[in-house]
């Protein structure tokens, strides 16, 4: 108790920030601004959630979530850093890197004038992150909840040599039904279909999901929008500072498989991520910053 007590003491908004025990005991912090509602976890400063006021969830996170030290959480938006995937030569290396598996310390948070509120986030470094990643770095997350959901991931370089990153925010989206909503924004992008072993493809239309779908879709820095007839809204997903676009769905034996989905759970999600991954990974200058953006709006579906 003492430790949200101190987080409160500091950081704590009242009616519009509170730090709290969460699922399992995880620690949380609570976000209430005027339009919408959001919960972060510290580990992995994970947003598992963010709803607008009198509308269905826009984030999905599993019902059936593990929430425990070091273990991903299954939804929210996972923060996969300081490379996508699996590591280029340690395949013993956790999958996404570290950061959405430690804990994270907050440093500040505001409320912004139009009424939504930013928490900022810095991974805490240990000698346990630094054996994964013996690099000079800082990394740290903002995060502004309101009428629309905006954050951004910035990379700094506190050392001499460069670095080569790759990024994600791996953000689930809630959806009526997987098998009918379109994925509008890649059309013409070539893409690495890892269901395929690799195989390198070209995005004709709109995706539909309609089986499995892990693709890394390369040269994107445009604007997704998913549409969505059954919840009668589309969600417009803007980014700046990444060249991937990582579309994942994993289908019913996959989510069998990984045991953490819920029934049918595969049906009610998609995940539009983000990236910097595969050909599009980031070098970042000794004393530089590389900023990953993310802006995600909701609109009415005519």
């Amino acid at each position: 108790m003492a430790e949200y007590c101190s987080l409160n003491t500091r950081y704590g908004i009242p009616d519009q920030v509170r730090f709290k025990e969460g699922p399992s005991g995880m620690a949380v912090v609570e976000i209430a601004s005027p339009s919408a509602e959001a919960t972060i976890a510290l580990q992995g400063a994970q947003l598992i959630g963010w709803d607008l006021r009198g509308e269905e969830s826009v984030i999905w996170l599993s019902p059936a979530a593990r929430f425990a030290p070091g273990k991903s959480i299954r939804g929210g938006v996972p923060v996969c850093w300081p490379w996508f995937g699996s590591h280029a030569t340690e395949p013993s290396f956790p999958a996404h890197g570290f950061a959405r598996t430690s804990s994270w310390g907050v440093t500040a948070a505001q409320q912004l004038p139009d009424g939504s509120t930013r928490l900022t986030f810095r991974l805490i470094q240990s000698e346990q992150t630094r054996a994964l990643w013996p690099y000079p770095s800082d990394l740290e997350l903002h995060i502004t909840v309101g009428a629309v959901l905006e954050m951004d991931l910035i990379t700094r370089n506190t050392g001499v040599q460069p670095i080569v990153i790759g990024n994600a925010l791996h953000t689930y989206i809630e959806v009526s039904d997987v098998r009918d909503i379109a994925i509008l924004g890649l059309d013409g992008c070539s893409y690495i279909d890892k269901v395929r072993g690799g195989e390198r493809k070209r995005q004709a239309g709109p995706v539909i999901i309609a089986a499995e779908v892990d693709r890394i879709y390369l040269a994107s820095t445009g604007d997704c929008v998913i549409e969505d007839p059954g919840l009668k809204r589309r969600i417009l997903i803007s980014k700046r500072g990444s060249s991937s676009t990582v579309v994942w769905n994993p289908w019913i034996d996959k989510a069998e498989r990984l045991g953490d989905l819920g029934e049918d759970g595969y049906l009610r999600m998609v995940c539009v991520e983000s990236a910097n991954a595969a050909d599009d990974v980031v070098t970042v200058a000794p004393g530089d910053e590389h900023h990953l953006w993310v802006r995600y709006q909701v609109e009415a579906l005519g």
